[in-house]
C-alpha cells in the first residue's frame, strides 16, 4: 500500500487546525486589543485654555495625535478633509465636541467618552456631528461588512481565471470586465437601493471595482507565477489578513501596531478607506488609497501577462500500447 494517502491524511489533520488558528488570531486579536493609538484629534480655541486641554489629551499614553486650530471653522474644515476624526472646541461656556460619524461611528463614540472624561466633573459636553453617517446606516454596519464580499469576489475572479486557464490578454480582459460589472452592481445595491453610501455614484462604483480588480489581479498574478498554490496564498493574504487588518469597521488607528498600517497597504484596507472617502467626504483624502489599489492592480496584471507568455504545459499524451502484429502462417 502506498504511503501517499497517509501523508495526505496527516497533512489535512495538521493543516486545517493551523488555518483555523490563524483565522481566529487574525480576526479576534485586533478586535480584542482595540484602543486609540495616535488617533488624530483637533483642539480649537484661544490659548491658554485650549493649550491646557491639548496637553491633558496628549498625556493619555499616546492615545491621541493632537492638531491645534485657531477656530472652530478651521477644525470643521479639517474634519471634512479627513485630517482629524474630530475636534474639541474650547469656548467660554466649556468644551464642545465636533465628530464625524461617517468616518467611523466607533471613533465618534470613543471621542465622546474621552472628552467627557477629560471635562470638569458635572460638565455636559455638547456634540455636533459635522459629517454624519447616512440615516439608512447610522452605525456604519453595511460599509464595514462590504469589504469581505469584495475580497471574496476578487479571490473568486482570480481563481476562475486560473482554473479556466485564461492567459495573457484574455485573463486581463476577464479581470477588468468582472471588476467593472461588480463595481456597477455593488454601487447599485448599496447606493441606489439601500442608500447606505451617499456620494458620487460613479466614484463609488469605481472604488468598488478597483478594489475587486486589485484583489483579483493579485490572486491571478500569483497563480500565473507560482502555479495553483498562488490562489491559496492570495486568499490567505486578502481574506485572512487583509480583511481583519483593514480597520474598516472601526479605524486603523484603533488596531494594534503595526496591524493598522499594514492593513492600509493591502487592498481590503485601501479599498475601505477609498470607499469611505468617495461615499461621505467628496473624495477628500482618497489619493493614497487609490494609488495603493492601482499599484496592486498594476503589479497583478503585469504578473498575469508575464505568466501568460510562458509556454503552457503540454497536455499529457495518452498512453499507447504497441499493437500486436497478426501472426501469419508461413
Amino acid at each position: 500500500m502506498s504511503a501517499a494517502p497517509d501523508r495526505r491524511l496527516v497533512a489535512v489533520v495538521l493543516l486545517v487546525p493551523v488555518v483555523v488558528a490563524l483565522a481566529l488570531w487574525a480576526f479576534a486579536w485586533p478586535a480584542a486589543r482595540m484602543a486609540p493609538r495616535d488617533l488624530p484629534l483637533g483642539v480649537a480655541g484661544s490659548a491658554p485654555a485650549a493649550d491646557r486641554l491639548a496637553q491633558r489629551l496628549e498625556q493619555r499614553d499616546g492615545a491621541f495625535a493632537i492638531h491645534r486650530y485657531d477656530s472652530e471653522d478651521a477644525a470643521r474644515t479639517a474634519i471634512r478633509d479627513r485630517s482629524v476624526y474630530g475636534a474639541v472646541v474650547v469656548t467660554p461656556k466649556g468644551p464642545e465636541l465636533l465628530t464625524a460619524s461617517a468616518a467611523g461611528p466607533v471613533v465618534a463614540q470613543l471621542l465622546s467618552e474621552a472628552v467627557t472624561a477629560s471635562a470638569p466633573a458635572g460638565t455636559t459636553v455638547p456634540v455636533t456631528d459635522v459629517v454624519a453617517a447616512p440615516a439608512a446606516d447610522p452605525r456604519g454596519s453595511v460599509l464595514g461588512a462590504s469589504i469581505l464580499p469584495l475580497a471574496i469576489a476578487g479571490v473568486a475572479t482570480g481563481s476562475a481565471v486560473t482554473l479556466l486557464r485564461l492567459r495573457g490578454g484574455r485573463a486581463v480582459t476577464a479581470l477588468l470586465g468582472v471588476a467593472v460589472l461588480v463595481g456597477i452592481l455593488a454601487a447599485a445595491l448599496t447606493d441606489s437601493w439601500l442608500g447606505v453610501i451617499t456620494g458620487d455614484w460613479w466614484s463609488e462604483a469605481g472604488a468598488l471595482g478597483l478594489t475587486v480588480l486589485a484583489i483579483g489581479a493579485t490572486v491571478a498574478g500569483l497563480a500565473a507565477l507560482i502555479g495553483p498554490a498562488g490562489i491559496g496564498l492570495g486568499a490567505l493574504l486578502m481574506v485572512l489578513v487583509g480583511n481583519p487588518f483593514s480597520g474598516v469597521t472601526s479605524a486603523p488607528e484603533l488596531l494594534p501596531r503595526p496591524v493598522g498600517a499594514i492593513g492600509q497597504w493591502l487592498p481590503p484596507g485601501a479599498g475601505g478607506s477609498l470607499l469611505r472617502s468617495v461615499a461621505f467626504f467628496d473624495g477628500r483624502a482618497a489619493g493614497g488609497a487609490a494609488l495603493t489599489l492601482a499599484l496592486w492592480a498594476a503589479l497583478g496584471l503585469t504578473a498575469v501577462i508575464i505568466g501568460g507568455r510562458r509556454r503552457p504545459p503540454a497536455p499529457d499524451a495518452p498512453e499507447t500500447t504497441p499493437s500486436r502484429q497478426p501472426a501469419f502462417a508461413g
